[in-house]
């Protein structure tokens, strides 16, 4: 079956959170979460060392909004079910259908964090990509100075395959490497 052709929720929650793809209009609370944010982003991640305006990234939102849908990249906004507030973007990226297999990406508001927010959205993603997507194969990657992210594969149970030597530039840099942890989860 094509992937564009598959059913499969836009949304769930976990017991804090509701997970759902972007929508038109999502720009404004992901601009102000990043502002929020960038000195804990910069050191990990490209986007970040980029000055975007509120419209920059609502075209972001768009664009992920659309991905979704023709099933490319499924990028995930992670929200409070309390109050609605925006806390985290996360997804399942570098997709193959034929496995299927995905990565699991994610940052978090600094707002946010320390509270299990993160952990517990991935965890979700994880099971949504296990039962409503029948995934084969979830990775995690992150840098391996990356000990905050490292944390969340670690406590979820996901198992370090390996460490990439010198696998891309350190965000940031023109000349300097950095090595990439993969945590993989296979079902």
């Amino acid at each position: 079956m094509k992937p564009i052709l598959m059913n499969f929720p836009t949304e769930f929650t976990t017991d804090r959170l509701l997970i759902r793809m972007p929508k038109p209009g999502d720009g404004k609370a992901m601009f102000e979460a990043i502002n929020a944010s960038l000195a804990e982003l910069k050191p990990w991640l490209p986007f970040a060392h980029f000055e975007q305006t509120e419209e920059d990234v609502e075209v972001n939102i768009r664009e992920a909004h659309m991905k979704f849908l023709s099933r490319e990249d499924l990028r995930l906004l992670v929200f409070l079910k309390e109050n609605g507030n925006l806390v985290a973007s996360s997804g399942l990226h570098r997709i193959n259908w034929d496995i299927p297999k995905f990565e699991i990406g994610y940052w978090i508001d600094t707002r946010y964090a320390g509270k299990g927010y993160m952990t517990e959205a991935v965890q979700g993603i994880t099971e949504f990509a296990a039962n409503e997507l029948k995934a084969r194969r979830i990775e995690i990657r992150c840098d391996t100075q990356n000990d905050k992210s490292a944390a969340i594969p670690e406590r979820l149970g996901f198992t370090l395959e390996g460490i990439f030597r010198n696998d891309a530039l350190e965000i940031g840099s023109t000349t300097k490497l950095r090595d990439t942890s993969v945590y993989a989860k296979v079902l």
